[in-house]
């Protein structure tokens, strides 16, 4: 999987291409918490190009979004396909997270 971080001043914006499963996510939460400790209060992530998530992915995701309200900061999901959308949904993420249609709707809401 491809992790792209696009930073500036509090806001980070990270897109997934690809898998994130439980080879994926320790990189994926690296960066995030990495991205938290140098001053990121406020995240993006979009997942356009994300074709698979399992457990792991969706851990770093519940562990990101808890940090980030320890911090006072937010998460917001965008662009998620019907079927990773449904992952969200069976698992019930998409009652705590916010997930958007796409990252104009993500900028203007965080």
């Amino acid at each position: 999987m491809q992790i792209t971080e696009n930073k500036e001043a509090d806001l980070s914006i990270f897109k997934l291409d690809g898998r994130l499963d439980s080879h994926t996510s320790v990189e994926f939460d690296e960066k995030m918490f990495n991205s938290i400790d140098t001053g990121t209060r406020r995240v993006i992530v979009d997942c356009g190009k994300l074709d698979y998530i399992t457990s792991a992915g969706l851990r770093v995701l519940n562990k990101t979004a808890k940090r980030l309200k320890k911090e006072k900061g937010a998460i917001i999901l965008c662009a998620l396909e019907e079927y990773v959308r449904e992952v969200f949904e069976i698992a019930g993420f998409d009652t705590f997270l916010p997930i958007v249609n796409n990252l104009d709707d993500a900028l203007s809401r965080i």
